[in-house]
């Protein structure tokens, strides 16, 4: 018999990631990032004469942030404080979707944060690599915590009996982002969301 588990995202989750892309974006790059918008590919504009970044520019840029600058993002308030609590009684596996070619990267970041549990690279729908780990760890009851309706939505499709919770950590985008539809709750703030992930995974 397994234990219960909990399948977390990174960014906007464990570790805040758009507004220290927005800061390297104006150091690096001399482009303003409006992520307080909620959007991502229009948002981007030159801060020498507003023009809009072209967006076949936008996914490299990003790629490049992910490859050389990951060593700023920070952890999330009450982050690492709800990975412990929940580590007590359940199995925890960051699903982060990055290509394989950043797993140690990845591994490597968390740890420096005292957050060393199994990470799991993707890429698309986080449904069917939920389903697999669920799967691999022959899980009791699992949580699935996500910043993106997308993969609350691929969840829900292929692993329907997951307690769903849809989380927006950074203070400034969170207001720009409606509740995922596919998700049972939504919670912007760790040590309310823990308490939320413990009832269901200790079946309260």
């Amino acid at each position: 018999m397994g234990r219960p588990l909990l399948i977390t995202d990174c960014d906007e989750v464990l570790l805040h990631m758009v507004s220290h892309f927005d800061e390297w974006l104006g150091d690096a790059h001399g482009i303003r990032f409006a992520f307080e918008t909620g959007s991502f590919g229009g948002a981007m504009t030159e801060i020498a004469g507003g023009a809009p970044v072209a967006e076949e520019r936008v996914w490299p840029l990003l790629d490049q942030f992910f490859r050389e600058e990951m060593g700023r993002q920070t952890l999330v308030p009450g982050a690492l404080e709800a990975l412990g609590r929940i580590g007590e009684v359940a199995d925890i596996v960051v699903l982060t979707n990055l290509g394989d070619e950043a797993h140690p990267w990845r591994v490597d970041q968390l740890a420096r944060h005292g957050i060393r549990h199994e990470v799991v690279c993707n890429r698309g729908g986080k449904g069917v690599p939920a389903r697999a780990i669920i799967g691999r760890h022959n899980a009791t009851r699992t949580a699935f915590v996500d910043d993106l309706a997308v993969h609350h939505a691929s969840v829900a499709k292929y692993a329907p009996e997951v307690h769903r919770l849809h989380m927006v950590a950074e203070p400034r985008l969170a207001p720009a982002i409606p509740p995922a539809e596919h998700a049972h709750a939504r919670i912007d703030d760790w040590p309310t969301a823990c308490d939320w992930i413990l009832e269901r995974l200790e079946g309260k």
